[in-house]
């Protein structure tokens, strides 16, 4: 596995999960929370780009549960071409299903109540995505 950080989110209409991992793939991370609607989203995602230096970005890919594409991937594809123009690093859509589930688990099983931080289940959500992203190119070497 190429040595190098990458970035991971959990895309949503109110909220962007962001996770990161160290530059060896080994422990992923939670980063941060950004609304979607902010008016300085691009600024402050090419501050996180700056700061990363990520060699891979991964935006999960909200598949129904037949793995069949919602709604929901359209505006994932919208995102990535978003950051297609704030980046020249590869992004890859990864299948997120139940990686909101997933983190929220992992959330309450460390003592935190979904409802008490809903920003915080996005970012789970988005280490959850980039662990099974990390999985996959673990295996494809």
């Amino acid at each position: 596995m190429q040595r190098g950080r990458r970035i991971a989110f959990d895309y949503g209409d109110l909220r962007i999960g962001i996770a990161s991992c160290d530059a060896d793939g080994i422990l992923a991370s939670p980063l941060t929370t950004l609304q979607s609607t902010d008016k300085k989203l691009k600024i402050k995602l090419l501050e996180i780009f700056r700061e990363i230096e990520p060699i891979k970005i991964y935006i999960g890919k909200p598949s129904n549960m037949d793995g069949s594409s919602g709604s929901a991937v359209d505006k994932s594809l919208e995102f990535r071409d978003f950051l297609l123009t704030l980046t020249n690093s590869p992004i890859e859509l990864i299948d997120e299903r139940l990686s909101t589930v997933s983190g929220a688990r992992s959330l309450r099983d460390s003592g935190v109540r979904a409802k008490e931080s809903k920003s915080r289940i996005d970012e789970a959500a988005a280490v959850a995505i980039l662990e099974f992203a990390l999985s996959i190119e673990k295996n494809r070497t």
